[in-house]
């Protein structure tokens, strides 16, 4: 273990002198640990990930600021909780969301035209993605919220909101091709 922590601090030191390399080792090492650890809170291996990037960007910004280098992996491992734990919270935030989002769904009526069968397969499709990107379809084209507002409501990053629009149109174009 003791080990480990020097290694950790020498990449440190490394990645703030400027060698680029050294956080690609770093995110080899604790990438995993990170995707693990939010899992162990939040429960949802999609959820997990986007909280390990999310906390890397946190890292990546903040390690010029670490005075002990070979405190990486506690300092990194608490970012991760503390995003997982806020996560957690806003996730309520989220429930109450999905249920007006549902609620709003019962109440939508598609008007009958001749892209019928195309739009009831649509709505059909997206009940079909998992919540998360349920909700930024919805909060994206129904509601017509901007990615920022998205990123806002929903606490999470813009980047975030973009992968799991791109993730839900993709299984969106795959689904409705079938």
């Amino acid at each position: 273990m003791k080990k480990q922590k020097v290694f950790d601090g020498v990449l440190v030191r490394q990645f703030q002198s400027g060698n680029k390399n050294a956080l690609a080792t770093l995110v080899k090492r604790w990438h995993k640990t990170f995707c693990e650890k939010a899992y162990w809170i939040v429960k949802d291996a999609d959820v997990a990930k986007d909280i390990a990037q999310d906390s890397w960007s946190i890292i990546i910004n903040k390690i010029n600021h670490l005075k002990t280098p070979e405190s990486f992996g506690i300092w990194a491992l608490r970012i991760v909780y503390t995003k997982s734990l806020d996560w957690v919270k806003a996730n309520k935030k989220l429930q109450n969301i999905i249920v007006e989002n549902q609620r709003n769904q019962d109440a939508f009526h598609v008007e009958k035209d001749n892209n019928e069968p195309l739009k009831v397969a649509l709505l059909k499709t997206i009940k079909m993605l998992p919540d998360n990107q349920q909700i930024v379809i919805r909060l994206f084209y129904l509601q017509e919220y901007s990615l920022k507002e998205i990123s806002s409501i929903l606490q999470i990053s813009e980047g975030t909101v973009k992968s799991r629009l791109f993730h839900a149109r993709e299984k969106l174009k795959q689904n409705l091709k079938t």
